[in-house]
């Protein structure tokens, strides 16, 4: 049951409805809901980890049921950890999600976002040392100033905005240049930097919704599929208008918006930067940050590309359905074939009485213009002289001069460069191993980009190249974006 944003969902039907079906209100309701909440969070949300396989998270459970019942007694959690994952993760609980990922036969588990919303709310019962009302009363406004500012449609008034902004910066320069320069204060500074850090760990529950709703469309694309009766096109234009109702809801949109930021790699070396900044100030420095906040952008791409996944799944659905579907057209035109045959073969030493004579199955049209003009053929000239013993010599010395690019080398080069990141750009590469033999090597990390096929060329987008050649003269070029991921 799905309600709007301006709905008040507080009738006693609505609310029945979702304390009985809801798979966080009924994990609230557990008996061992304490044990639950507790071990999900440590599992999965403080360490910001998006799937776990089973050996390992059972292992992990075994180790929490061990230490419970030495404290609370043996009875109180008399179940395997297996029993209680297959549990938390069967239709009745719908806590987590149970599945297999490509490649692999051992299955994997993931937090519903039901349940994260849930781990959260209970989060936030706890009273907290320090509310940042400042800094979000001032995200309010700035908010409501974004607003009035984008949906202002008079050219005038736009204008007028932008001169009042312009002379409030110029009034602040100024400040600044009469050595009256504002900062902020500590507590200002941990109070925005607690908000942000806060935001940041709150995308990835987005992230799990945004790929929850394409996983449900999958699933009952799955079910019409299998129970589809009309024609292929009725069922791909009732699949792909739902497929875009997501894609351009308010939801997809704001996703798609925000994995294309995710995907640029200047946004990316920005965002690393600020935050190294941040992460450097004194006052920030002393509430001791978890460290994984450092990585935060890494955990996004994950959960992006989890998403992306879910989507190419659907689109893989719909291309088997076609193939199955022309599979079983062309199976029933051979059928139909092999029966005009059969009839044929019985009736070829008594042929049927035909009535209807066809000159021609199709009329033929020739048109004057479609003719082609005569081209009297080329005759060729051969001249045959005598080749005369050449006596010069030529050095050849230059054909030992040949620049020869070492591609293992290249490859370990990317392949170091990607332990400790998910991707990298061409440009980033070369940051850190410049180029030693110009173009030719340049070249030849674009042909290891072609051939490998984790590797992405994004063709609308560009990014400028610089080294310095042999000779001393700085050289630049630009080639699409080019992104190396393992």
């Amino acid at each position: 049951m799905h309600r709007t944003h301006t709905e008040a969902a507080v009738d006693y039907a609505y609310l029945e409805t979702l304390r009985r079906q809801h798979p966080a209100w009924r994990l609230l309701l557990a008996d061992h809901a304490p044990l639950v909440i507790s071990f999900l969070h440590e599992r999965f949300i403080a360490p910001n980890i998006r799937s776990l396989p089973e050996q390992d998270i059972a292992t992990q459970l075994d180790d929490t049921l061990y230490r419970l019942r030495e404290t609370v007694g043996e009875s109180a959690f008399p179940r395997s950890a297996l029993d209680y994952l297959s549990d938390w993760a069967g239709d009745e609980r719908g806590w987590l999600r149970k599945y297999y990922p490509a490649n692999s036969d051992e299955p994997h588990y993931d937090l519903t976002p039901a349940t994260e919303r849930a781990i959260q709310w209970l989060s936030g019962l706890e009273e907290q040392a320090f509310v940042g009302a400042e800094s979000r009363l001032k995200l309010v406004f700035d908010l409501l100033d974004q607003l009035v500012r984008g949906a202002e449609s008079d050219p005038a008034a736009r204008i007028r905005d932008l001169e009042r902004r312009r002379a409030a910066i110029d009034q602040e320069i100024d400040e600044i240049r009469a050595g009256r320069m504002a900062t902020m204060d500590d507590t200002q500074i941990r109070e925005r930097f607690l908000q942000m850090a806060a935001t940041a760990r709150g995308l990835l529950s987005d992230f799990r919704q945004v790929e929850q709703n394409f996983r449900a469309l999958d699933r009952e694309v799955r079910e019409r599929i299998t129970t589809w009766e009309g024609s292929k096109a009725d069922v791909l234009e009732d699949v792909l208008g739902e497929r875009d109702a997501i894609t351009d809801s308010d939801q997809g949109r704001s996703f798609r918006a925000f994995w294309d930021f995710l995907m640029s790699p200047s946004q990316q070396e920005a965002f690393v930067d600020k935050l190294d900044q941040a992460l450097a100030l004194e006052p920030i420095s002393a509430l001791e940050p978890d460290e994984r906040l450092r990585r935060i952008h890494y955990d996004w791409l994950a959960a992006g590309e989890a998403t992306q996944r879910t989507v190419a799944r659907l689109s893989e659905q719909l291309r088997r359905y076609l193939d199955d579907k022309a599979w079983l057209e062309d199976k029933r035109i051979m059928t139909v074939i092999r029966g005009v045959e059969q009839h044929a073969l019985a009736v070829r030493h008594q042929p049927p009485a035909l009535s209807l004579s066809i000159d021609e199955p199709a009329p033929r049209v020739e048109l004057a213009m479609e003719r082609r003009l005569f081209t009297p053929p080329a005759r060729p000239v051969v001249e045959s002289d005598t080749l005369a013993v050449g006596e010069e010599t030529v050095a050849t010395d230059a054909l030992f001069e040949q620049a020869y690019v070492d591609r293992q080398r290249l490859q370990a080069n990317i392949r170091h460069a990607l332990q400790t990141r998910d991707q990298i750009s061409l440009a980033a590469l070369l940051d850190t191993y410049p180029l030693e033999q110009g173009l030719a090597e340049l070249i030849t990390y674009v042909s290891l980009a072609t051939d490998d096929a984790d590797a992405a060329i994004d063709s609308d987008r560009e990014q400028a190249v610089t080294w310095t050649d042999a000779s001393g003269v700085p050289r630049r070029a630009r080639l699409p974006l080019i992104l190396f991921t393992r």
